[in-house]
């Protein structure tokens, strides 16, 4: 087989999964499944022999955490592409085509987003390869799932006949997400998968596509790639040309009219994970009574439901409770019952009315450097723990309106202030007059946690003067 070059797509927010998946840190780079996020799991399964390096697109805010769960999983990136601003799955499926297109037009795509689940991976790498043939002779192959109910969350695909499994057929037309009948009548009918939306197709079959069929995305994406600029490591993409560019999808923008489409079906499991209730329902390890724990989560005689606690130190209790879920975080608590999980992004939707912070803001900010989370927060004070990785520094800064204390509880910390640069062991403490440059830096080989007491007018995250920076942040 023509080895293949998987394209992940990593920039969605998962609202659905609140308040475990936020716009900060959407359900792709958590790990709802086992050890691994999501991501690292689309990574290791699109590996190996037959496959080539992975071009990764991504935001601005994830780039770090993308190449660092990458580098855990011991797979090293292709490319990773940066969006200035979110346009939709087909300017950034066009973007790296693009690049990839430039060193070798016949090379063979494979489209996946990184929040998916499939749990048999050798059996997804075979129907790769059983659908490469098609993909090499000029055809758009997307995998069609097996549908075992009448799902209404997905769209579906309709073929001219049964499937075939390891075979492609031609794809008669896609559908919308239907209504509960509509499901119904689709399962009975056996002629109809769902849609996974994951594609392989070679790199000039793909422009073609465009060519053909949104030739308007073309400029101004081949002008956002061809003014690109490396950026330690990454491709930044341009922000003026990517600006004009339609926000569309591929399905809307070139496969829904594209007359060269083909269906691998897939049978061997797999889930979007696009709510609660596919979380109960893809989690192996239930009890006798089929209810899902995780973490610190006691049921008692509940049935039928998804009992999470996600941070240590918090307990989640269910009694008497049947086919519901319940999900605890330190800022924010879901319930609900199961059959009303697709509705769980109308409370982020409402959060997001009202400006509640938990509507898209994660608990635990992630940084390259480490990660930091409010213990207490008042008008005038703020107390933060902050996780500062092995050999990694944050920025020489200063602060308008605000003087910081740091008190180190583990580990050692070399800071700079003003012109005097000290370490601070354990139990000793620095202070961080208003307006003075800074930088905390971790010397050592293990994490180095630190707590920060913030005092002043406006504790914002935007009250940063930066003068240098190891992770160029802008």
């Amino acid at each position: 087989m023509t080895s293949v070059t998987p394209l992940i797509l990593c920039g969605g927010s998962g609202t659905r999964l609140w308040p475990l998946s936020r716009k900060s840190y959407p359900k792709q780079f958590s790990a709802l499944n086992g050890q691994d996020s999501l991501f690292q799991q689309a990574a290791t399964r699109l590996s190996g022999p037959g496959f080539d390096r992975p071009v990764v697109v991504t935001n601005s805010e994830f780039r770090f955490i993308v190449v660092e769960q990458l580098a855990a999983a011991g797979i090293d990136p292709g490319a990773v592409l940066i969006e200035p601003s979110g346009r939709n799955t087909a300017p950034a499926i066009l973007a790296a085509g693009l690049q990839i297109a430039a060193r070798d037009p016949q090379t063979l795509i494979l489209v996946a987003p990184s929040d998916h689940v499939v749990p048999k991976a050798d059996a997804f790498r075979a129907a790769v390869k059983a659908a490469a043939p098609a993909a090499m002779a000029g055809r758009i192959v997307t995998f069609g799932i097996r549908p075992d109910r009448a799902e209404t969350g997905y769209g579906w695909l309709e073929l001219s006949a049964p499937p075939r499994d390891d075979q492609t057929q031609p794809l008669r037309r896609f559908v919308e997400k239907p209504d509960a009948a509509r499901a119904e009548a689709m399962l009975a009918a056996g002629t109809f998968l769902w849609n996974a939306g994951i594609f392989l197709f070679s790199a000039q079959t793909l422009l073609e596509g465009f060519a053909t069929h949104a030739p308007d995305l073309i400029g101004p994406v081949a002008d956002a790639v061809e003014l690109a600029e490396p950026d330690l490591g990454f491709l930044r993409l341009a922000a003026d040309p990517w600006a004009k560019a339609r926000d569309i999808s591929i399905d809307y923008a070139v496969m829904e009219k594209a007359a060269n489409l083909d269906v691998l079906p897939f049978s061997a499991g797999w889930s979007d994970l696009g709510d609660w209730d596919a979380v109960w329902r893809e989690t192996g390890t239930r009890d006798g009574s089929g209810n899902v724990t995780h973490g610190d989560a006691v049921s008692i005689g509940c049935t039928g439901s998804l009992l999470r606690a996600e941070s240590e130190g918090q307990v989640v209790v269910g009694i008497g409770l049947h086919d519901m879920i319940a999900v605890a975080m330190p800022d924010a608590v879901l319930v609900a019952p199961r059959n009303r999980a697709q509705d769980v992004k109308q409370a982020v939707a409402v959060l997001k009315e009202t400006k509640a912070r938990q509507a898209e803001h994660f608990p635990r900010d992630h940084r390259p450097w480490g990660w930091f989370e409010t213990l207490a927060l008042s008008d005038r004070f703020q107390v933060k723990r902050i996780v500062v990785k092995p050999g990694a520094a944050l920025s020489l800064q200063s602060h308008v309106h605000r003087a910081e204390h740091w008190i180190v509880v583990c580990g050692t910390a070399r800071v700079t202030v003003g012109d005097r640069v000290s370490l601070v062991s354990e139990n000793q403490s620095v202070f961080i007059p208003l307006g003075e440059k800074h930088r905390l830096e971790n010397p050592g080989k293990l994490p180095m946690v630190l707590i920060e007491v913030q005092t002043g007018a406006y504790l914002g995250e935007d009250d940063i003067v930066r003068y240098e920076d190891v992770y160029a942040r802008r």
